[in-house]
């Protein structure tokens, strides 16, 4: 599986390391995502997401339901 958020669909970007001497070459700025456990006590049931630190900010100030709804709003979440 990709290294993508679930709930924000942030995802890997790209960019340059870049040398004393100026050169650049590729690189890949992952997303910080950790597999963590929900319990969404309207379906009586635990879930579990790839979600990234923004994600998980976001679910302590709003509530694991309300951050499922607005994924589900933009079409990020479809389980």
């Amino acid at each position: 599986m990709s290294r993508v958020c679930e709930l924000t669909g942030k995802r890997a970007m790209t960019g340059n390391n870049v040398s004393h001497a100026m050169n650049k070459t590729k690189r890949r700025f992952n997303v910080n995502l950790f597999k963590k456990k929900f319990y969404l006590p309207e379906e009586d049931k635990w879930i579990t997401l790839k979600v990234s630190t923004r994600a998980i900010k976001n679910i302590n100030k709003k509530g694991i339901t309300q951050v499922i709804k607005e994924a589900r709003a933009k079409g990020l979440y479809t389980k």
